[in-house]
């Protein structure tokens, strides 16, 4: 039998009710099996509704009984939910017509009744069971047993709650009301919290502990200088807020569990109603870098109860691991079949003389994926104070061109040739008026090689997101990546990387 943990909880009123709602579905992944015991008016149905609310991010969703239909899907949710009630069912025989394990595999399945089923539903990974105080106080006691996996996100979401609580956060005098925003390809995630400070972002950061070591003895998140916590975030939002640069301003922390409660940067950013780019926009971004890149950044910074944050330099092994993940899943992909040694080590040696060629490349603060989904726009400022942004938190010490490249090669939206001469034009007339000497030839030199590295990189990375991950909507990206490696493999000082492409037929228009 699989381990377990078992949470009491008393809940002294419907807004504490609707609040565990929320803590559950911020903790729920798909394939999770939910079951709601208890007596009828015990709170199942409230509980399950304030579940499905949060996940639709919609308190007024319309969330009916499943009484009498025996199972209400929500196919159209971020995480699809299957709500089932099977009071009526007359013996567990009949839940295969239900087909609860289709809808596990792509969402989460919620079970009133469960006791119907005849112990038929398997080991739920959460049973939750609900019942009236015995001394006929207000409320709702809560029995939550939940498997070692779940147990360890609920334990985790609910110590969000305490975060919140903790730091005064409440909506009318009761519990702030949180809602999911966003994952990234990492362990991270966003939320939203709704309070009387108004709408706040919280980053919830688990500390990255348990990868594989690599032949090298470090992991590959240590090799590329990822961030394994949330503290480089508040060491560099702190830094770089320091030189007047628009990023959130962060309003409590919690370093030690991973949590940081920032500001919100709205919703405006450098793309249109048809996330189409909006030129004006990125033209100011990449003047902004031309700003940024003046600051004589520091190599490490403070943080209050930790260690100095260390800035990592994007060195021969970060940047040749990236890369590495082109020859390990995008290539086997393209050619349908894996690398053998004589192609990797050629590969290697292709990179390693053109990273060669970044040695005397000006280097700055890389902040990584300076891109459309973390670029805010402020219209009612000026000049580069338009430009916000967020989700720095792997900046390292490398060549400043990197920024430049992975804004005017957006991999999240089609830069057309045209516009990425536009904004390299904005930014290298913007370094020009500058004081900081600017030789624009090397920067180009510099801007080609890191516009490969990085499309190469991602190349890999999506098909992986595809393969490993099951999310195949990455694929959709891909014609625009291949379109951006071949623009800029046409730059002399790329010459042996692109031949290698050409050898193995990497430049030609493909649909993985």
């Amino acid at each position: 039998m699989s381990a377990s943990e078992v949470f009491e909880i008393r809940l002294p009123d419907e807004a504490a009710t609707i609040a565990l709602g929320e803590d559950l579905a911020l903790a729920l992944n798909r394939g999770d099996l939910v079951t709601l015991s208890g007596d009828l008016g015990a709170g199942k149905s409230s509980l399950a509704r304030a579940l499905i609310r949060t996940i639709a991010n919609d308190e007024f969703y319309e969330v009916p009984s499943p009484t009498f239909t025996l199972v209400q899907a929500y196919d159209e949710l971020r995480l699809p939910i299957a709500h089932a009630d099977l009071y009526r069912l007359s013996g567990g025989d009949e839940l295969d017509e239900l087909g609860f394990d289709e809808f596990l595999q792509d969402g989460a399945v919620l079970v009133e009744w469960p006791e119907q089923a005849d112990g038929m539903l398997g080991t739920p990974d959460f049973a939750i069971e609900l019942r009236h105080p015995a001394n006929g106080e207000q409320g709702r006691l809560v029995t939550i047993t939940a498997q070692t996996s779940a147990a360890k996100r609920f334990t985790r979401s609910r110590a969000i709650r305490a975060f919140l609580e903790e730091h005064k956060r409440q909506f009318n005098a009761q519990p702030a009301k949180r809602r999911y925003l966003l994952g990234d390809a990492s362990p991270r995630a966003y939320e939203t919290v709704s309070s009387d400070f108004g709408t706040e972002i919280l980053m919830n950061a688990p500390e990255l502990n348990n990868e594989p070591l690599l032949p090298n003895g470090k992991t590959y998140r240590k090799t590329a200088h990822i961030a394994e916590s949330c503290i480089p975030f508040s060491a560099i939002d702190k830094l770089i807020k320091a030189q007047g640069f628009r990023v959130p301003e962060i309003y409590a922390e919690d370093l030690a569990n991973g949590f940081i409660l920032m500001e919100h940067l709205g919703i405006d950013g450098v793309l249109d109603e048809n996330r189409q780019p909006i030129v004006t926009r990125y033209l100011e971004a990449a003047r902004f870098l031309a700003h940024f890149h003046q600051v004589e950044w520091p190599l490490s910074v403070k943080v209050a109860g930790c260690d100095d944050y260390q800035f990592a330099p994007f060195d021969r092994d970060a940047m040749m691991i990236e890369v590495d993940l082109l020859c390990s899943w995008y290539l086997p992909r393209i050619t349908g079949k894996q690398p053998d040694e004589a192609q990797k080590q050629s590969y290697h040696a292709a990179w390693n003389e053109v990273f060669l060629k970044l040695a005397t490349a000006e280097n700055s603060l890389l902040l990584r994926d300076y891109h459309s989904p973390n670029l805010f726009w402020f219209e009612e400022k000026s000049g580069i104070d338009r430009i916000g942004m967020i989700d720095f938190q792997d900046a390292m010490n490398g060549p400043a061109a990197y920024d430049l490249a992975s804004l005017a090669l957006d991999a999240r939206v089609t830069i057309a040739a045209e516009l990425e001469q536009q904004i390299i034009a904005a930014y290298c007339e913007t370094r020009k008026s500058l004081e900081k000497a600017f030789d624009e030839a090397a920067f180009m030199s510099a801007y080609a090689i890191m516009g490969a590295q990085r499309n190469s990189k991602i190349l890999g990375i999506f098909v992986r997101l595809d393969e490993r991950d099951g999310k195949p909507h990455y694929l959709a990206h891909l014609p625009r990546i291949q379109d951006y490696l071949r623009r800029v493999l046409t730059h002399p000082d790329l010459k042996p990387v692109a031949d290698w492409y050409e050898k193995y037929g990497l430049l030609t228009e493909k649909k993985p």
